[in-house]
Parts: C-alpha cells; sequence; structure tokens
C-alpha cells in the first residue's frame, strides 16, 4: 500500500533530512487512530502540491509523532484545469459528489444556487454546508493520495457562473438533450475547462440560454441518466482520459 498522507499548514523550508512535527488534529489520526509506528512511511502535504515523504522516527503521547524527510515531492499545477460547476443536491449527495469528484481527480469545485435547486444555502445553515464540502474534499485528497487538493469555491449565483464560463477555453453544459456528446467534443491541452452539472430538475431554459451566451453549448454524457450527484465525477474522469492526464 502507499503511505498515507496527512495535511500541515506548511511545508516551507522542509528540505530531505529535517524532521519534522506532525501534531493536533492530524497528529492525533496518525498516532491514536492509523497507529503509526517508528520505521512507517508517511507523507505530510500542504495541500497546495508540496508533500514531504519520509519515515516515522518517534511518536509521543496521543497526538504528536516526528518525521525524518526522505524526499519533497511537488504535484505541479495540472493543466488543463478541470472545474466542475455543482448545483446543490438534496441532503447529503453534495458532500458525496465532492468526495468522488475529488478521488477522481477534479481540480475546482462551484457550488452553484440553480434555479430548480430545491436546496438552497443560505445564512448559517449555508456555511455550515460550505464548510462540509471542504472538509469532504481535504478529507478525500488525503485518502486518494493527492498533494494537491480541490478548490471549493464560495457560492456562485447564476450571473457568476455565465461570467466564469465565458472566461473557460472549453465550457459545457451537462444536458440529458444534449445533441453533441462529450466524448468527441474538441479539448483544449492547456488553460480551463468548465462543466455546469444541473439540479435534479434540471437546468433551467433560461440559465441554458445564459450560458449559451457565455459560450457554452449543451452536451450529454451517454445514453443513461445519471444523478446530480454522480454526473461530475463521470464527466470528469472522461475528460482527464481524454486529455491525457490520465496517461
Amino acid at each position: 500500500m502507499t503511505a498515507p498522507v496527512f495535511l500541515v499548514e506548511s511545508l516551507a523550508g522542509v528540505a530531505p533530512g529535517a524532521a519534522v512535527v506532525l501534531d493536533g488534529p492530524e497528529g492525533r489520526h496518525a498516532v491514536s487512530v492509523r497507529r503509526l509506528q517508528p520505521g512507517e512511511d508517511i507523507v505530510l502535504t500542504d495541500g497546495g502540491g508540496r508533500g514531504a515523504s519520509g519515515t516515522v522516527v518517534s511518536t509521543e503521547g496521543k497526538d504528536r509523532l516526528t518525521v525524518e524527510v526522505r524526499e519533497c515531492p511537488e504535484e505541479p499545477q495540472p493543466t488543463p484545469r478541470i472545474t466542475v460547476v455543482q448545483a446543490l443536491p438534496k441532503g447529503d449527495r453534495g458532500e458525496l459528489a465532492v468526495e468522488t469528484m475529488t478521488e477522481t481527480g477534479v481540480d475546482a469545485v462551484v457550488p452553484w444556487s440553480a434555479a430548480r435547486c430545491i436546496t438552497q444555502w443560505k445564512g448559517e445553515r449555508g456555511a455550515k454546508s460550505l464548510a462540509k464540502w471542504r472538509a469532504t474534499a481535504r478529507e478525500a485528497g488525503k485518502q486518494s493520495r493527492r498533494l494537491r487538493f480541490p478548490e471549493v469555491a464560495e457560492p456562485a449565483t447564476t450571473k457568476q457562473v455565465a461570467a466564469l464560463l465565458a472566461d473557460a477555453d472549453f465550457a459545457a453544459v451537462l444536458h440529458e438533450e444534449g445533441a453533441m456528446p462529450l466524448a468527441t467534443a474538441e479539448l483544449p491541452t492547456e488553460g480551463s475547462i468548465v462543466l455546469v452539472v444541473g439540479p435534479e430538475g434540471g437546468v433551467s431554459p433560461q440559465e441554458l440560454d445564459l450560458f449559451a451566451e457565455a459560450g457554452a453549448r449543451p452536451y450529454r454524457l451517454g445514453r443513461s441518466v445519471l444523478r446530480t450527484s454522480t454526473a461530475g465525477t463521470a464527466a470528469t474522469a472522461l475528460l482527464l482520459g481524454r486529455t491525457g492526464r490520465w496517461s
């Protein structure tokens, strides 16, 4: 198995041969939950692409261990960058979408309050929901052994989504009635790709028109209709394969 990944606030100045202390909640998880022992391999990351892989040399109490760094890998900024605009699903399906998209390799997720969303983020509830999405991305990033975790942006309005689509090198709205398959779309080799995943009730005609003005055409994934919580993951996997990022 590959070495487990733990998040640290910063790896600035860390070089091979250095000793790094992991404590706090991450240290507690490593010592008390994973029960890592001296001699075992471990990877630390700042979540922004920098890593430090090494060996546990000592543990102390229930929440502290020291790592001797062997090497400092870096995960470069990927290209083309893939962003999924995710309409707010019902219940905990939003966290499921963020989790699986993160494990697959998405680079950014933008929560979107679409017109037909049953769930709406407002006030304290909205802040808590956003925090859950971001925590899910962090945990899924560690679980999938990523050094660069996806950004979960602030919730976007439909006009803000349109502006994001207008700036993309390739923009698409996943739609079951799309005339063109995403599998054959002409994709850029660099820059940014932005996909829109609608809510359970679908993207409204007004939203489709606004997004079309911004340059985003409707594309279909396949013959089956996917739920909003799985469509972004399937589309991300397709694009990662087609752009060579999975090669």
